[in-house]
């Protein structure tokens, strides 16, 4: 029996993907072999490639004057490609603080690049972002860094800023959830596990004047320009992450694409959160202006009671609602794949739990 997964990453997958890839996991196309068998330099392979690449500009509505590139090593590797290639120790880069991924991308950053923390709302527990207004940019930034939703502690960023500098952004738990305005963004990167597909696949959308500002002195595996002229195939990709991410974005289209995806996800949020709002036994720490769409925290008014919280989740199909071991308490993360009918699972066991135990 399929569960109900809220877990942030590796995430869920839409059971109708999985059906399908199902079918053709021992012969894609007649070709009498997997597409995991096959090389990616093969036409038959390039031809899925090229055509996940294709669907994943147009639901995008990515501009000419940028590439999207297939690459591997997670948002994590390019927390160090970033300023490896556009920043050095004799020059800043402007980053905002606003959870546990965009700290960590400062640490990492630090390494190669002299880091000017624009804001920080940590000691507020990352419970909301800061305010534009509080931010201290360095006019002379080679550009600007900011994860626009915080995985762990579920706080969003839900428009881009108006800043003069290069804007980067880590979009590994939103990119494809809603439309969003490409020309925004220098850079784009996200992990795929969330809604895109399987572990072991990074998307990256780069303006191609980004490659006129890369390092010249770091490897050719380090530049965004050798992979853009490879079509993200300077090594052996992970093709079957690469394959399984194509049938999401068909899967995205036949949906309606990401106007119809924001509709859904808009309304699965929104049911989440009202009942948590009007419950005395269940409450979300993060600022309703920052609210997160995909993954929503949430505490139980007796923390000793977590640990059957989650046993009885468990047994009623409700899997990985633990929150992140940083935070304790819960977290629902409720990507693309997940069905309004999961959120109206959760909260009726929610409704069950405060009744017993409230």
């Amino acid at each position: 029996m399929r569960v109900r997964n809220f877990c942030a990453g590796p995430a869920a997958i839409p059971e109708t993907v999985l059906e399908e890839v199902k079918s053709e996991l021992l012969d894609w196309g007649d070709s009498g072999m997997s597409i995991m068998e096959m090389s990616h330099r093969s036409s038959i392979f390039n031809e899925v490639a090229m055509t996940a690449k294709k669907d994943f500009i147009d639901l995008m509505s990515i501009p000419d004057d940028y590439d999207v590139l297939f690459l591997q090593g997670g948002a994590t590797q390019q927390f160090s490609m970033i300023p490896m290639n556009f920043s050095s120790k004799n020059e800043s880069a402007d980053y905002l603080l606003s959870g546990t991924w965009s700290k960590l991308a400062i640490s990492e950053g630090l390494k190669f690049s002299n880091i000017n923390v624009v804001a920080s709302s940590e000691d507020g527990n990352f419970t909301s972002a800061p305010e534009i207004e509080s931010w201290n940019l360095d006019s002379k930034a080679k550009y600007f860094h900011y994860a626009p939703n915080e995985t762990i502690q579920g706080v969003a960023i839900h428009n881009p800023p108006k800043i003069d500098s290069p804007i980067i952004a880590d979009m590994s738990s939103v990119i494809l959830s809603e439309p969003i305005d490409v020309s925004k963004f220098s850079l784009i990167y996200a992990g795929a596990q969330k809604n895109i597909g399987p572990a072991g696949l990074t998307m990256v959308v780069i303006h191609k004047e980004m490659f006129e500002q890369e390092n010249s002195d770091n490897s050719n595996f380090f530049k965004y320009s050798k992979h853009s002229e490879s079509n993200s195939m300077l090594n052996t990709p992970p093709t079957f992450a690469w394959y399984l991410a194509g049938k999401v974005f068909k899967w995205l289209k036949k949906e309606g694409g990401l106007e119809a995806m924001r509709k859904k996800n808009y309304l699965k949020a929104e049911t989440l959160y009202s009942y948590i709002d009007n419950s005395s036994f269940f409450s979300n720490p993060v600022k309703i202006d920052n609210r997160s769409i995909m993954n929503v925290p949430f505490v139980l008014e007796d923390k000793d009671l977590d640990s059957v919280f989650l046993q009885q989740a468990e047994e009623r199909g409700l899997m990985n609602l633990k929150g992140h071991r940083s935070l304790g308490g819960m977290r629902a993360s409720i990507y693309n794949a997940m069905p309004i009918e999961g959120v109206h699972d959760l909260i009726d066991f929610m409704k069950e739990f405060e009744t017993k135990n409230g």
